[in-house]
């Protein structure tokens, strides 16, 4: 399962770069570049696949995403269908050594060092510091070069100094061999298309033009789960969805988020996220009505 390299364009004269995209869907495709990445999601849900970690993305994220780890947001499905609705997010690119190697060196920066290596596990920044990152993203946005520099280094001391909410697991290793670049996009395209109903092995695997004991090994060596434990979370993730919208029952989300039964829903949700559906969906609604 292997990324696709994707080239930063920065510009000769600046050490990372800034934008503010309005785009109808996010860019869709596994993908990995050498530089570090902030991104906050301004407008936009779905589901968000970095490392081996899968869950649902929710506008109002901000995530650290680390040099060479794989990372890609699929768009809910009124972002494909609606023509007048559009994703929208800022995005910060910086190469891991922006400040220089001495000055990282510098004892002062010890945390700023151990940031950057955390980010290559993905960072969901905790919700008590979103609004400060997030203001001064848009201080970037219009700020000279120098500026800039100390903005972002501002930004990255904030949330070197607060919770981290690591995505990967421990031991995820990349592989960016670029050979089977398409694979992955084919799986988890065919797995977002039709994870609301039984998916078979042998189906998967003909998707992938592999017999299914080869497509076993395959993904599980490259991204340290079975492909059923990586349909349940893609499950669950939607289901985090439409339990956030609260516009369905608990038995009508079951439904549509593949689950043939209710005992089955309850464990897999319980076992990805910690809480039940309906915990889940009190926990949200008391953080939106603080």
């Amino acid at each position: 399962m292997k990324p696709h390299l994707l080239k930063i364009a920065l510009s000769p004269a600046s050490s990372f770069s800034i934008r503010h995209d309005v785009v109808p869907v996010f860019f869709d495709r596994w993908h990995y570049h050498p530089e570090i990445e902030i991104v906050f999601i301004q407008e936009g849900s779905g589901t968000e696949f970095i490392g081996d970690n899968i869950r649902s993305f929710r506008k109002g994220d901000v995530l650290l995403v680390g040099s060479g780890l794989p990372h890609y947001w699929h768009c809910s499905d009124k972002y494909y269908e609606e023509a007048h609705t559009n994703c929208e997010a800022v995005v910060a690119h910086f190469n891991p050594s922006f400040l220089g190697e001495k000055f990282l060196a510098l004892p002062e920066n010890k945390v700023i060092r151990e940031l950057l290596t955390n980010s290559k596990r993905g960072i969901l920044i905790d919700e008590t510091i979103r609004g400060q990152v997030v203001e001064l993203l848009f201080e970037m946005l219009q700020a000279s070069d120098c500026k800039k520099l100390l903005l972002l280094l501002s930004a990255l001391e904030i949330i070197a100094t607060s919770n981290q909410k690591l995505l990967c697991s421990e031991g995820f290793v990349p592989n960016h061999d670029a050979s089977q670049t398409e694979s992955i996009n084919q799986i988890y395209a065919y797995s977002l298309a039709n994870f609301h109903r039984k998916i078979t092995l042998e189906e998967i695997a003909a998707v992938a033009h592999l017999s299914p004991n080869s497509f076993c090994r395959h993904f599980k060596s490259h991204t340290r789960k079975t492909y059923s434990e990586f349909l349940q979370e893609i499950r669950v993730g939607h289901a985090c969805k439409l339990l956030i919208e609260n516009q369905l029952t608990i038995g009508h989300i079951c439904d549509a988020s593949g689950f043939n039964t209710f005992a089955n829903f309850y464990r897999y949700f319980k076992l990805i996220t910690g809480k039940t559906p309906q915990q889940y969906q009190q926990m949200y609604n008391r953080r939106q009505a603080a």
